[in-house]
């Protein structure tokens, strides 16, 4: 596969893996350092803006969502008023597999500013990404 190919198939699978579908980002990550380790650093950017992008698609779920459970009469869950007070700082743990995709859909349920809370999770998530990347050198270096 070339380098533009599989940059396109970690884009999407850092993407997937932000959804509630398990895709394992970590991975293709990984897979891509072996077989391309001169553009790792690229990589890592285009793996953060997948995942990234995936989770802003679970924050809209979240945000869309709200309009639907108030018609129904239901109210936010007690849990949603410790992220509301902490607001996105909090999805700086968007990359922690299941409660990261708890927390984007949250975001978008509080409505919380959309940049910020894509701002906090581009950190996290490129942070872990760099982590791994550095860590297979490191070790396999």
């Amino acid at each position: 596969m070339s380098e533009i190919a599989s940059l396109w198939a970690l884009f999407g699978t850092a993407f997937l893996s932000a959804t509630v579908l398990p895709f394992p980002s970590e991975g293709a990550l990984v897979a891509f350092e072996r077989a391309f380790p001169k553009a790792i650093a690229f990589a890592v950017i285009v793996a953060t803006i997948g995942n990234t992008l995936g989770g802003l698609s679970t924050y809209c779920v979240g945000r869309f969502s709200r309009h639907f459970l108030e018609k129904k009469g239901k109210s936010a869950p007690q849990v949603l008023e410790k992220m509301r007070r902490y607001g996105a700082v909090t999805l700086l743990a968007s990359w922690v597999p299941f409660i990261g995709d708890a927390l984007c859909g949250m975001a978008g349920y509080l409505r919380l500013s959309w940049w910020k809370c894509a701002l906090w999770m581009a950190i996290g998530k490129g942070v872990r990404y760099a982590v791994i990347a550095g860590v297979y050198a490191k070790v396999f270096a």
